[in-house]
């Protein structure tokens, strides 16, 4: 699981961060076989930030760890077939 968070800010290398995160997660999963989990937001400002770290548009973070036990659940499942 990823967790973090990329802010816009006055510089042009935010696209640049958050596809690199994007990426290395992707990389991380193909490569290990391990579902990843990329919960990393990418906002424009701190207050979407905090937003969708628990705020008005709900807990981001707690979001993908529930996909990652449901995910972890699924593979356990598939596996005993």
């Amino acid at each position: 699981m990823y967790f973090g968070a990329v802010i816009r800010g006055d510089t042009s290398h935010y696209d640049a961060v958050a596809n690199s995160a994007a990426s290395g997660v992707l990389s991380a999963g193909l490569n290990s076989g391990v579902p990843c989990i990329f919960g990393v937001l990418t906002c424009d400002d701190m207050e979407q930030a905090l937003n969708r770290a628990g705020g008005k548009s709900g807990n981001k973070g707690a979001e993908a760890t529930l996909t990652a036990i449901e995910m972890a659940s699924l593979f356990e499942h598939h596996l005993k077939f």
